[in-house]
């Protein structure tokens, strides 16, 4: 498969409607359930997701109401959006190209917070939860740490399984949407389909760009590893070992301090980046 990943707000949305206008087929509702009445305006173009959201491993392969079952070499050019934790769970074998998406820490965390105000305002008018119950499955820790933890298991995730993945950054492809997207496309072998592609992004959608979000939890040490984490991505800059050695010392602090609150994910958690890798 084709999988677009990320954290939640980091422009998978966006990356699954340019590759499905691309023409691949994709798996997933644009609106899935009550989404189109409850946060509609987070995605307006819709999210594309499904229960692949989660992964693509025995829970959901075969669909567990179903039994319906879909084998690798049946899906090799199928677009779907695998959230990052759910990406670490799906099986090597329907990782055939991973588009990751990275937006910056403080954006995301002021636009995940948003999108909760959105569901809890649709969910207080009467929905198939209360908000106290929507609320009760959120992630327990702050969403800078959320991302931090999201992003540190992805890496070390590609690391370890080296899988192809093409690492794009959210502002750089709204800042320049066709080199951006001809990246991907060429990497796809699908360049041909281009312009419409590039048609299917509206930079004006863009939210939470200067909105202001200061962390109560981290120092600024930590602060530091985390933007530089980015702006190296975001440059294309690459990971030094001595930055290796700063990631894996701000993943200990956190998941110390952070990961009784948190589901743990996968092994990443007990084991660090080394540079040989």
């Amino acid at each position: 498969m084709i999988v677009v990943t990320g954290t939640k707000r980091s422009g998978t949305s966006m990356w699954m409607q340019i590759l499905t206008a691309s023409g691949l087929p994709h798996i997933g509702a644009a609106f899935p359930g009550i989404w189109e009445d409850s946060i509609k305006e987070a995605n307006p173009r819709g999210f594309y997701e499904s229960a692949f959201r989660k992964g693509i491993y025995f829970a959901t392969n075969p669909h567990p109401q179903t039994g319906a079952y879909i084998r690798p070499e049946q899906c090799r050019t199928h677009v779907v959006k695998v959230f990052i934790p759910g990406v670490i769970r799906t099986e090597l074998g329907f990782l055939d190209r991973v588009v990751a998406s990275l937006r910056p820490w403080r954006e995301y965390s002021a636009s995940i917070q948003n999108l909760y105000r959105m569901e809890d305002a649709h969910l207080a008018k009467g929905g198939p939860v209360t908000v106290e119950e929507a609320q009760a499955k959120r992630p327990k820790i702050p969403p800078e740490v959320e991302w931090w933890f999201d992003n540190y298991e992805l890496l070390r995730d590609m690391v370890v399984r080296r899988y192809p993945v093409h690492m794009c950054s959210y502002p750089r492809l709204l800042a320049d949407p066709e080199t951006e997207i001809r990246r991907v496309l060429r990497w796809l072998d699908r360049e041909e389909h281009l312009a419409a592609a590039i048609a299917a992004v509206d930079t004006g959608l863009r939210t939470q760009q200067d909105a202001p979000y200061t962390s109560e939890v981290l120092n600024p040490e930590q602060i530091a590893v985390m933007d530089e984490y980015f702006d190296r991505m975001h440059g294309q800059l690459g990971l030094s070992a001595e930055f290796l050695g700063r990631a894996n010392t701000l993943q200990e602090q956190l998941e110390s301090r952070f990961l009784t609150a948190s589901k743990p994910t996968c092994s990443c958690q007990t084991m660090a980046m080394r540079p040989e890798q």
